[in-house]
């Protein structure tokens, strides 16, 4: 039986980005993905952008270090993102422009005026805003594919319809066991199983990282005036929602953060019913129709920063784990840097600002 460098558990983005590293780093990789088809769950759902301060100041050098692979390999597409505030959150907006400016994220305060000509039908008690110039959108599934097709090319062998059932270690090799029967074997087994991650772990005999999935729900919906397609990304400087345009309908999300178990998502009619009544509170137009609604999950550890690197426990067991929301935007970084980690590697351009104990896994021990 073939004994591969790595076995990647997840084939949504992040595993499919750190196939691709990994291969093209020299290493013999198996790709396993749960489901039928890889990306189902998080990637799959994604509310698509790239967005310089998501995720807090910790991950934005992840973030800004993704920039340009993104943007000169055509990914991203310049949409700006507008961070609104009502009559009496000065002091929200005067502690974000404080916590974001000394990261480089290209940021600027914007006043009343300013809102309308971005936002047209503002209602007039949203008096202070943060205007992200760069913020863009991703085309996520054009990435994941670029990355899979990376990883086969590489060398990568994929396998769908493998949900981990079993991992037992001995010899200084996993073997590993997947529902339907197969077997593989593998030296290093790396946990980028999304929600599943802290299952995977107590299945591998690790202990868990304390990684919890949330659900977001996001909301299709045409309103009256029509969508005007420029419109900037649109978010609460409180975190009760976010908005943009897409193909001539609106994307709405009431920020919710649900703690749920690993699954597959669905929506809530109270959250598609929050998003609508917190967009009414921002504008005057008219929701006409409800199109499409869907929920995925967000994973985080406790302190909302990833987990990136080999277990310090758990011999031959590696996380590439907790990335939340942002997991897509900071791909190219979050995956180069992983790579590094695993093969033990010297840092180049992109990652050698990054500090790598922010999102070691030791940190949870």
């Amino acid at each position: 039986m073939t004994v591969y460098d790595f076995a990647i558990v997840g084939a949504g983005i992040a595993g499919a980005s750190l196939a691709a590293e990994l291969s093209a780093g020299g290493a013999h990789v198996l790709l396993l993905e749960g489901e039928e088809r890889p990306g189902y769950h998080a990637t799959g759902r994604s509310a698509a952008f790239w967005e310089e301060c998501y995720g807090g100041p910790e991950i934005v050098p992840l973030t800004l270090a993704s920039g340009p692979f993104l943007r000169d390999n055509g990914f991203l597409r310049q949409r700006g993102a507008l961070y609104i505030a009502r009559e009496g959150d000065e002091e929200l907006v005067t502690q974000f422009m404080r916590r974001f400016v000394p990261t480089g994220a290209s940021i600027q305060h914007m006043g009343r005026a300013d809102i309308q000509k971005k936002l047209p039908g503002v209602r007039r008690v949203w008096s202070d805003a943060i205007w992200e110039p760069v913020c863009a959108d991703i085309d996520v599934a054009a990435l994941h594919s670029h990355y899979l097709a990376l990883a086969r090319e590489g060398g990568t062998r994929l396998e769908c319809r493998a949900r981990v059932a079993d991992l037992d270690r001995g010899q200084g090799e996993w073997t590993i066991a997947v529902a339907g029967g197969e077997t593989f074997r593998a030296a290093v087994v790396v946990n980028a199983a999304g929600a599943w991650a802290d299952e995977l772990a107590r299945i591998a005999g690790a202990k868990p990282a304390g990684i919890v999935p949330y659900r977001r729900t996001v909301a299709q919906v045409r309103v009256d005036p029509p969508v005007d397609e420029d419109l900037p990304l649109v978010l609460d400087i409180r975190g009760r929602f976010y908005f943009k345009p897409e193909s001539g309908r609106l994307w709405l999300s009431p920020h919710d953060e649900e703690p749920s178990e690993p699954c597959d998502a669905a929506p809530e009619e109270l959250a598609v019913a929050e998003a609508i009544a917190r967009l009414e509170e921002v504008v005057d137009w008219k929701v006409t129709a409800v199109e499409h609604k869907w929920a995925g999950l967000r994973s985080f550890a406790a302190d909302r920063r990833p987990v990136y690197g080999y277990d310090p426990e758990a011999a031959g067991f590696a996380w590439f784990a907790g990335q939340g929301g942002f997991g897509i935007q900071t791909a190219p970084a979050a995956a180069r840097l992983a790579r590094q980690l695993l093969l033990d590697e010297e840092r180049d351009a992109m990652t050698g600002h990054l500090d790598a104990e922010l999102y070691s896994p030791a940190r949870l021990a």
